[in-house]
């Protein structure tokens, strides 16, 4: 069995990373505009589906908490993995 080399991980992680953040971001923005905005109480309405406004801040609220603290997670993990790097790039240096 290969082993695996320890900067592929590195690149999965900052990939997954990457991911996580933009799925953090996106899912916060969409939360927002729904919030912030009448634009979904309009579009419900065109289509009949208004009765679906009394729970909607229910979901909405949630949501939104869910995609911010997804959005700093991915933060604090790209945040570590970076000074994790820079620790081992200083440490190359030294030794070298």
């Amino acid at each position: 069995m290969p082993a695996i080399r320890p900067a592929r991980r590195d690149e999965d992680r900052s990939m997954k990373d990457a991911t996580l953040l933009k799925t953090g971001i996106a899912g916060s923005l969409i939360a927002v505009i729904c919030c912030a905005t009448p634009l979904l109480v309009v579009l419900l309405g065109a289509i009949g589906l208004s009765a679906w406004l009394g729970w909607i801040d229910y979901v909405l609220m949630p949501a939104l908490a869910f995609f911010v603290a997804l959005t700093g997670y991915g933060l604090w993990r790209r945040q570590r993995a970076a000074d994790c790097c820079a620790t081992e790039t200083q440490t190359n240096k030294e030794n070298s």
